[in-house]
């Protein structure tokens, strides 16, 4: 696979967001012990080697999810923690003929996963990350709340352009049962930091894109546009956000099939 550039800025002092040719975003949170990756994108970088030239502290790498922008980088290192509900959905890209040449090509092999389920924390030293689960856009979907620094990293769960319309997404009126089940984390959180973002944006996302799920469920859909993406043609939802909040973008939409509305 062709390497692409690697755009590494620190949000914060000792929390880097590492932004792989505007396709996907990962993360490197440095605590005084220990240092975890999340997410490791599509493997076009050496990524343990980038890391490594900002911390030489012991790594703990964990995807939010099973999709390949968010896993294949794990070529890099010897494990990785991913809820066990998405192990299927990693496998099945794991095992794409494409995929293994690359791993053939560039002489490396997948690690394994561990689980990561909802309550477990990652101590870092003086940083601790707190799993939260969010099912919807894949059944294994987690949050990550880095408590010390009101930080939620939330990979694809919660971003301004959220695909629903995938095989395996939770209908959305399941998804807008799971997203109230974790609102009182906007208490608990000032930043959110997501799988395809080049800056922070307001924890208000976070209600706000739940308010444009809620509108689906609601039928206030007259006005959706057709959203043409590689699978076909779904529909996509608009959503407001807060006018005096920050965000890194102007436009969010949810992506969603009529038949998957549910209940």
């Amino acid at each position: 696979m062709e390497e692409k550039k690697l755009f590494i800025k620190e949000v914060m002092p000792g929390i880097f967001l590492m932004d792989e040719a505007h396709e996907a975003t990962g993360y490197l949170v440095v605590g005084n012990e220990r240092a975890c990756v999340i997410d490791t994108m599509n493997g076009y970088n050496d990524l343990y080697q980038a890391v490594r030239e900002l911390t030489r502290k012991p790594l703990t790498v964990v995807n939010t999810h099973g999709h390949p922008d968010h896993i294949f980088g794990n070529m890099f290192f010897q494990e990785a923690y991913l809820h066990p509900a998405d192990r299927e959905l990693a496998r099945m890209f794991i095992e794409d003929r494409e995929y293994r040449k690359m791993l053939e090509a560039r002489k490396k092999t997948f690690p394994p996963f561990k689980d990561i389920l909802p309550g477990d924390t990652i101590d870092l030293g003086g940083r601790t990350l707190e799993i939260f689960g969010l099912p919807g856009h894949t059944p294994g979907g987690i949050l990550l709340l880095l408590r010390e620094d009101r930080i939620l990293f939330t990979g694809d769960s919660i971003n301004h352009h959220l695909w629903m319309q995938l095989d395996g997404c939770l209908t959305m009126k399941r998804f807008l049962s799971e997203l109230d089940k974790v609102m009182f984390l906007q208490e608990r959180a000032d930043i959110i930091l997501h799988g395809h973002a080049q800056d922070k944006d307001d924890i208000s996302l976070l209600r706000c894109m739940r308010d444009g799920v809620k509108e689906i469920c609601s039928g206030m859909t007259k006005q959706d546009l057709p959203y043409q993406w590689f699978g076909g043609t779904a529909l996509q939802h608009p959503f407001q956000c807060d006018p005096d909040k920050h965000y890194q973008q102007e436009d969010h939409v949810i992506c969603y099939r009529a038949c998957n509305v549910g209940s």
